[in-house]
């Protein structure tokens, strides 16, 4: 019995031995361009990532009252993607402002005594603070209002709705999720022994699996660390003509022989 059960540990182990020496791929570009290396020696596995592309969140705790897009629909820079209920912002605002042009009166009234020696300078010096903090009162419920309105910072499309119309939200919390497919670039991961013959300039092909079609591609930087781990470099490409392509779709990249 006293045997049996040392077999048992032993095996139990060796088993756990065997686990822990399995790397584990979180990143899927990394896990496919392990196994493209391994299989040939002029193609490593890539994905088309956009340059331009956000998670908006909310600058402030609110209401929205207007979300105009959905998922998959594009929209312009400079374009309104979601709008909170500034109501009470907007009403703290206009009182400031009130405030800004009674102390601007208060002051040049103050001004005008003291020109006829009826006040001291104390009295326009105070004058002067309230009309400093009354401004910096107003700007303060300016920038509040500002940020009631999410403003799109680049021309794309919605990728994904976090918050729905009419929802009450945290500062701080995702609202949308957006892209711009007209930048992609191409990520891969290729042997860090490649390094020597991996300029920026140089040309390749890449084709997507969603589409089949040959991309002729051009090395446009390279990574600033090799992973100790796989063994790898990451490689940023341009692709000239992105029509047609979308953020995610992934392929492999082919590359000539070396001379």
């Amino acid at each position: 019995m006293g045997r049996l059960s040392s077999w048992v540990v032993g095996l139990t182990l060796v088993t756990c031995g065997v686990q822990a020496q399995t790397p584990v791929a979180d990143d899927p570009l990394l896990g496919n361009n392990v196994t493209a290396s391994a299989s040939g020696g002029n193609e490593a596995r890539g994905v088309l990532r956009a340059r331009d592309q956000a998670v908006l969140a909310s600058e402030l705790a609110g209401r929205i009252v207007e979300l105009p897009f959905s998922e998959g629909e594009s929209f312009k820079k400079g374009d309104t993607l979601a709008r909170f209920d500034c109501s009470a912002y907007q009403a703290q605002l206009n009182a400031a402002q009130a405030a800004s042009r009674g102390a601007s009166e208060e002051l040049a009234h103050n001004r005008q005594l003291a020109e006829l020696k009826s006040v001291g300078r104390f009295e326009v010096s105070r004058a002067e603070a309230r009309v400093s903090e009354a401004q910096a009162q107003s700007q303060v419920y300016q920038v509040q209002v500002k940020r009631c309105s999410v403003i799109a910072p680049f021309d794309g499309q919605v990728v994904a709705r976090k918050v729905q119309r009419y929802e009450s939200v945290a500062a701080g919390a995702p609202l949308l999720d957006v892209v711009d497919n007209r930048t992609l670039e191409i990520h891969l991961l290729v042997p860090s022994r490649w390094m020597d013959r991996l300029k920026p300039g140089q040309p390749f092909t890449f084709v997507p699996d969603e589409t089949g079609k040959p991309l002729q591609a051009t090395v446009k930087r390279l990574g600033a660390r090799i992973d100790e781990g796989s063994q790898t470099l990451l490689l940023v490409a341009s692709v000239p003509d992105a029509s047609g392509l979308l953020s995610g779709m992934s392929g492999t990249a082919r590359f000539a022989e070396p001379k």
